[in-house]
């Protein structure tokens, strides 16, 4: 996520140290001068094959080039050259119109037939990030061990097989969006035309459907899978492949965030609004259970969950909805009831007028240890780095695992997937010059894709949806992931569609081994439920 998230990694798969897909503050820096044009023709793709899990697959690690509108995009050839028709100009890169080259790698069971094959296609967020966070963490033949909620010692990192990959119910498609990964983007205004809400969108709409071109698979069962800012993705990119032509079987939604107001710094963006204090208490609640920070430790979390959930919905609500009005002695008794299942001090929440952001309640949780608590998966922590900040300073969840994600991608595309010679793998786009992520939806509305989706599950009533996030998430909430598809503008009956799955894990739900089964276990059984589109 970006601006109204602190400087923690944000939503998952983020950028260095991982900012939900929170945004890099750092100052902008200029664009450069005018890129060259598109190269003609794109290095090859690369093919391997493997096996995980009994099932013999094929890996095709390569690029597909879209271009940032349709009329463009219907003159670039499948391997990436401009058709004869196009009539660009390459001796003038500054006039050329702007495209994407999209890093990919997809993984095809050997010997399925397309039309019974699902084939996902997955994607991290930031927005900003590369795709290496699922591709090595999640459901490809591959995955990083890390050790949870530590800060493993440097390389060498395990590159194990993946008892859990999804290849046993579905063809899986890891995308690396424009400017990211291996992705590159060139021509004119590229960064504008690319990176943004609807433009960032629609580059993955075209991708998907010069995809299913390619390998012969319109009429297979299709699903979107992606996490953090990429779940923000989904519901605009479901209602685009709508538009066009494409209906989905399902989307699958890890770690949701869809209205940046309902996030734990969603204040910042929305002053005086509360909805943001209100979304984030079970998530603290949640948090300070972990870390035993409690004054009375509950004998289990989620039974304390529905307690605190209940009193955030109701009791604290309403204080915080009186404002000014509040008198001093139920402003005493909210405080009260905060510290209990926060953590807090008392004085601290009445200084904090009964509301703390996310940058705070992770700087003060363990303070007294000397330790920041962290965001994206508030389980980690590690040493404070200013015990004078008003807020967490960095995310420790980032620190720990970046390093082995970013070896593990390098390491493994270039000496398995056989691709990405003599080429930079970009984590993320984080203070590329003119990266500058456009918020605002078209007709100017800001950061809230509610409507997209709502809007796709309406005009597609048999598509099932599926929210799967960790408890330990301050970066996109449980609590507030629930609230937007509880407020989706859908008649009733389509709330059915809708299936929820919440683990004691953090944002990226994979790095706790514990979890992982039940994470493919879920996934698994909602593909297999919804391909038939019943």
């Amino acid at each position: 996520m970006k601006n109204t998230l602190a400087p923690v990694a944000m939503l998952a798969a983020l950028a260095l140290p991982l900012f939900a897909q929170k945004q890099d503050e750092s100052p902008k820096v200029p664009a450069p001068a005018p890129a060259a044009a598109m190269p003609a023709i794109p290095k090859p793709d690369s093919e391997t094959e493997g096996t995980v899990n009994g099932i013999a697959y094929k890996a095709v690690a390569g690029t597909l080039t879209v271009a940032s509108d349709d009329a463009h995009d219907a003159q670039i050839s499948l391997d990436g050259s401009w058709l004869p028709e196009a009539h660009i100009s390459l001796d003038k890169p500054e006039e050329a119109p702007a495209t994407a080259r999209i890093f990919y790698t997809a993984y095809f069971k050997k010997g399925a037939k397309a039309e019974d094959r699902p084939v996902t296609f997955l994607y991290n967020g930031g927005p900003g990030s590369s795709t290496m966070w699922l591709h090595m963490g999640s459901f490809g033949p591959k995955r990083v061990i890390t050790t949870d909620t530590k800060h493993d010692p440097a390389a060498p990192y395990k590159i194990a097989d993946n008892a859990y990959s999804l290849l046993d119910v579905s063809d899986v498609v890891f995308i690396d969006m424009p400017g990211a990964g291996f992705s590159r983007i060139f021509g004119k205004d590229k960064e504008k035309a690319f990176w943004g809400i609807d433009q960032d969108a629609h580059a993955f709409d075209r991708f998907i459907r010069r995809f299913l071109t390619k390998y012969s698979r319109w009429n297979s069962p299709k699903y979107l899978f992606g996490e953090s800012y990429g779940t923000t993705r989904s519901a605009a990119l479901a209602s685009m492949l709508q538009n066009d032509g494409v209906d989905l079987n399902g989307v699958i939604l890890l770690s949701q965030i869809l209205n940046f107001s309902d996030s734990a710094d969603g204040s910042r963006s929305s002053p005086g609004g509360d909805m943001a204090y209100v979304l984030s208490l079970p998530s603290m609640a949640a948090t300070a259970y972990y870390h035993h920070k409690l004054p009375t430790q509950p004998a289990a979390l989620e039974p304390f969950l529905r307690e605190v959930e209940h009193f955030a919905a109701n009791d604290y609500l309403l204080a915080l909805a009186r404002g000014a009005d509040l008198t001093d002695a139920d402003r005493k008794a909210i405080a009260e009831k905060l510290h209990g299942y926060t953590g807090l001090t008392v004085e601290y929440l009445l200084r904090a007028d009964l509301r703390v952001n996310g940058g705070g309640f992770s700087k003060q949780l363990q303070l007294t240890d000397g330790l920041t608590t962290g965001r994206l998966d508030s389980r980690y922590a590690a040493p404070d780095m200013d015990p004078l900040s008003s807020e967490a300073d960095y995310d420790p969840q980032g620190q720990a695992v970046t390093s082995a994600y970013t070896t593990a991608i390098n390491s493994y595309t270039r000496e398995t997937l056989k691709y990405g010679d003599q080429q930079t793998y970009k984590p993320g786009v984080y203070g590329d010059p003119g990266f500058d992520w456009d918020f605002r939806k078209t007709y100017g509305r800001p950061a809230n894709v509610m409507t997209d989706l709502a809007s796709c599950m309406k005009g597609n009533p048999k598509m099932k949806v599926m929210l799967l996030g960790g408890y330990f998430d301050l970066g996109t909430l449980y609590f507030g992931a629930t609230y937007e598809m509880k407020h989706l503008q859908i008649p009733a009956a389509l709330q059915k569609n809708i299936s929820y799955h919440f683990y004691e894990s953090g944002h990226m739900v994979y790095l706790n081994e514990s979890v992982m089964k039940s994470f493919h276990d879920d996934t698994a059984a909602f593909i297999r439920a919804s391909q038939s589109g019943k």
